[in-house]
Parts: structure tokens; C-alpha cells; sequence
């Protein structure tokens, strides 16, 4: 009986220690991730194969459209993208992993060449803090940086935006931004000349993809909701 107490009680230390494994070497919840990094959007980017939601921090989406301090309509989304590819400028990338989002994702804080990049961000204006950046975020609008030298709809609001939705933005804003920012026809064309994919969210999750060419392209009205331009 003791023999087969001590094989069974070795057969679950065996157990555990496999899982024990199993967790810490999960992408999730690595340490740490390094590299260099392709950016995907303003706040997403990816390492060998494994992609990091930058945490604390939401930038806009890459289909959504900010007015400038002439109040002119621009593609902020793209900008703020490409503004961070500017400043990685193909340097390796040093991210803290802290866990992982809805969409398999990593989260965490990362680093270039000791810069605090999600910080970095939010004080250029590209994104707004959803943490512990507020006091840069601060910086950025009293300094009209970014998307704070016009008008915007922050990142969390455009994916459900309506007419009651906040308009900010600097000091300035035009006095037709909510009717440019809000107004049915905004999406009737793509942000970018990149970005001309149609994609449509269904109820469950699932998202389909409408390709120039295809049949059904051109009946997809963007205006609708469900609809986003896509550039991937």
C-alpha cells in the first residue's frame, strides 16, 4: 500500500509539474517579449509571430477619421500607425508581458532602447491613456499634439458611436465637427487608399471580408453599422 501511496503521490507531483510548464512557458504569460516589431495599428503590434496590445492605452482605429485644426477630415487611424512605425524605425522592441485580452492577444508594456513606448505615444498625441498615462495624455492636449490639434471621437466611442457620441479635441473645434464626425456619409468612401477591404461584423463575432472584384463588393453600403473599412 505504501508503494502505491508513493506512485500515485509521484504521479501527481509528474501531473503538476506539467502544468506548472505548461503555464509558464504560455505566450500570455511570458515574461518578456523582444524584437523587431511589425506594427499592425496604434496600438497593436507584433513580435516573432506573437501579437502585444500595448496596455493602458487606446489609439484610433485605423479606419477612423479625425478632423485637423482646419477642420479638414483626415485618416487619424493610419496616421498613428505610421507615426509609431516612424519611431521604431526597425529597433528592437523590449515588452513586459502583464496578460493576455479577448482576441488571444499579449498585454503588457514595451520599451525602445529604454523608452517607455505606450507612454510615448499618448504624449505625442497618437492615443489616449485607459490607464496609467493620464498625466501625458494631459501634456498632449494642452500641447495640440497629435489628435488633439483638432477635432476627434475617442477610440472607445467610435466603434459605437452615435449621435449622442462626445466630441474632443483642441480648443478650436470647428463648429460643424459633430455633423463631419457623426454624419451617416463619413465611411461612405475608405480613410486610406490602403484600406479599401469591407468587412462585416456579424451578431456572433465573426467577420466577413468583401474584396475589390468580388460580386458583392459594391453592394456593401458602409454607411451601415456593422460595416469597417479594413486594410488587412
Amino acid at each position: 500500500m505504501d508503494q502505491e501511496r508513493e506512485i500515485i503521490v509521484g504521479m501527481k507531483q509528474r501531473v503538476m509539474m506539467v502544468a506548472l510548464f505548461a503555464v509558464i512557458t504560455s505566450p500570455v504569460c511570458a515574461a518578456k517579449l523582444s524584437g523587431p516589431a511589425r506594427i499592425l495599428d496604434g496600438n497593436t503590434i507584433e513580435i516573432e509571430q506573437s501579437k502585444l496590445r500595448l496596455s493602458g492605452i487606446e489609439a484610433p482605429e485605423t479606419d477612423q477619421i479625425c478632423l485637423d485644426a482646419h477642420g479638414r477630415k483626415w485618416a487619424c487611424g493610419i496616421a498613428a500607425r505610421d507615426e509609431l512605425i516612424k519611431h521604431s524605425n526597425g529597433r528592437t522592441w523590449d515588452c513586459h508581458i502583464t496578460g493576455g485580452d479577448e482576441y488571444g492577444r499579449s498585454r503588457g508594456s514595451c520599451f525602445i532602447e529604454g523608452e517607455d513606448v505606450n507612454a510615448w505615444m499618448v504624449r505625442s498625441g497618437w492615443a489616449l491613456s485607459s490607464g496609467p498615462y493620464v498625466i501625458y495624455e494631459v501634456v498632449a492636449s494642452k500641447t495640440c499634439a497629435g489628435l488633439w490639434s483638432g477635432a476627434f471621437i475617442a477610440p472607445w466611442d467610435w466603434r459605437r458611436r452615435n449621435k449622442g457620441t462626445i466630441i474632443i479635441g483642441a480648443s478650436s473645434v470647428p463648429i460643424d465637427a459633430r455633423e463631419l464626425l457623426l454624419g451617416s456619409a463619413l465611411l461612405s468612401d475608405p480613410p486610406s487608399p490602403e484600406c479599401v477591404i469591407k468587412g462585416t461584423l456579424g451578431s456572433n463575432g465573426d467577420r466577413i471580408y468583401h474584396l475589390r472584384g468580388q460580386l458583392s463588393y459594391e453592394q456593401i453600403d458602409m454607411t451601415k453599422p456593422g460595416e469597417r473599412w479594413l486594410c488587412s
